[in-house]
C-alpha cells in the first residue's frame, strides 16, 4: 500500500502544476497557477521556504533540477512561453540565470540531459517545437537549437534517454559509437510518442511509436541499470499507459499496462528502473512491476490523495503533483 510520507504546506495560492525533489532528496521544488515557483528544505522530515522565485507572467507547468556537479541549478517553464534557468549564487539567495523566450506558446516540459552529456535542457512546447539548450559552463553562455513541427498542435512532454550504457558482458553488439548519441523521446497531441536521435548539428527523428488514441501527456525513459534493454512509459488521455521496450532501439514492442478510469497523466519511474509510479484524474497513485512472465501488475495503490488541493504525495522518491489542463 502507498503511504503518504509527508504533507507541505506549499502556501502557493493556486493550483500545484510540478514537483521536483533534488538530487540529494534534501530540496523540493514547486510551481503553481499563482505564477511562482518555490524551493523547500525538506531534511529531517522538516520543511522550510527557502525561495520564493517570481519571473514567470503566466501559470507555471514543471520544474527540473540540473544534476549538482553543475551548482544548484533550477529550469522552469511556463505558459508564458518562457523558461528560466536559475541558480543559487548563495546561501539561500537565487536569481535568474538564463532566460529563453523563443517558443511561440505555452512551453509544457523540461528536462536535463545526463550529466554525463553536460548542462543540457530540452524543452517541450505547444507550438509543436522542441528546444535543446546547452550550455557552455565556462563562458556562461548558452547555444540552442530546435526541433520545429516535432508534434503537431503541441508537444507536451519530454523524457531523455540514460546515458549509462549496457555492459558488454551482457549485449555483445553493442557499439561504442552507438552509445554516445543522444537521445529523446517525447509525447504530443498527435497521440504519437517519438525518439529523436542527434545527428550532427541537428536532431533527427528516429521512431514513431503509435498506440494511443489521445494526447499523450507524458512519457518516461527507464533508467538504465546495465541490461541490454530499453523501456519508455508512456500515458495518454485515452486512460491507457503504454510500455515499449527495446534491445536494439530500433525495434519496440509495446505493452499496454493498463486501461484506467481516468485521464493518466504522469509517469515516473524508481531509480532502478524497475517499479513505475502512474496518477492520474482520479487522484490514485499505483505502482506497477513486470513480473517473470512479463505481465505487469499493480503492487500497490494509494486511493486516500483525493482532496489534498496543496499537498504533495511522495512514492518511491518521486513527487506527484496536481494534473494540469493546457
Amino acid at each position: 500500500m502507498v503511504s503518504v510520507l509527508n504533507t507541505i504546506d506549499t502556501g502557493h495560492e493556486d493550483m500545484i502544476h510540478g514537483a521536483e525533489v533534488d538530487y540529494y532528496g534534501l530540496r523540493l521544488a514547486t510551481c503553481s497557477s499563482d505564477n511562482s515557483v518555490k524551493i523547500f528544505d525538506i531534511k529531517s522530515g522538516a520543511q522550510t521556504l527557502a525561495a520564493d522565485l517570481k519571473g514567470h507572467g503566466g501559470p507555471v507547468w514543471q520544474v527540473a533540477w540540473a544534476h549538482p556537479r553543475y551548482g544548484n541549478i533550477l529550469a522552469s517553464c511556463s505558459y508564458d512561453r518562457k523558461v528560466i534557468i536559475w541558480k543559487e549564487v548563495g546561501p539561500g539567495d537565487w536569481s535568474k540565470s538564463y532566460e529563453y523566450n523563443n517558443h511561440d506558446s505555452s512551453v509544457n516540459s523540461v528536462a536535463w540531459a545526463p550529466a554525463e552529456y553536460g548542462l543540457i535542457l530540452a524543452c517541450g512546447s505547444s507550438d509543436g517545437s522542441v528546444s535543446v539548450l546547452t550550455a557552455s559552463v565556462e563562458a556562461g553562455t548558452w547555444d540552442t537549437k530546435k526541433i520545429p513541427n516535432a508534434h503537431s498542435i503541441g508537444c507536451n512532454t519530454v523524457s531523455w534517454c540514460p546515458a549509462t550504457a549496457p555492459e558488454p558482458a551482457f549485449d555483445q553488439k553493442s557499439s561504442k559509437s552507438n552509445l554516445a548519441v543522444k537521445r529523446l523521446a517525447t509525447g504530443g497531441c498527435d497521440n504519437s510518442v517519438k525518439i529523436w536521435k542527434e545527428e550532427g548539428e541537428r536532431w533527427e527523428e528516429e521512431k514513431r511509436l503509435e498506440l494511443h488514441s489521445d494526447w499523450v501527456r507524458d512519457v518516461a525513459w527507464a533508467p538504465n541499470v546495465g541490461l541490454p534493454r530499453h523501456q519508455i512509459a508512456s500515458c495518454s488521455q485515452d486512460r491507457r499507459v503504454i510500455i515499449w521496450s527495446s534491445d536494439d532501439l530500433l525495434n519496440w514492442q509495446s505493452t499496454i499496462l493498463n486501461n484506467f478510469d481516468d485521464v493518466v497523466w504522469n509517469v515516473s519511474w524508481s531509480l532502478t528502473g524497475n517499479i513505475l509510479a502512474v496518477s492520474g484524474g482520479d487522484n490514485k497513485i499505483s505502482l506497477w512491476r513486470e513480473n517473470n512472465e512479463g505481465q505487469w501488475i499493480c503492487i500497490s495503490e494509494d486511493t486516500n490523495a483525493s482532496g489534498q488541493s496543496h499537498s504533495l504525495n511522495q512514492t518511491q522518491n518521486n513527487f506527484v503533483p496536481e494534473q494540469r489542463t493546457l
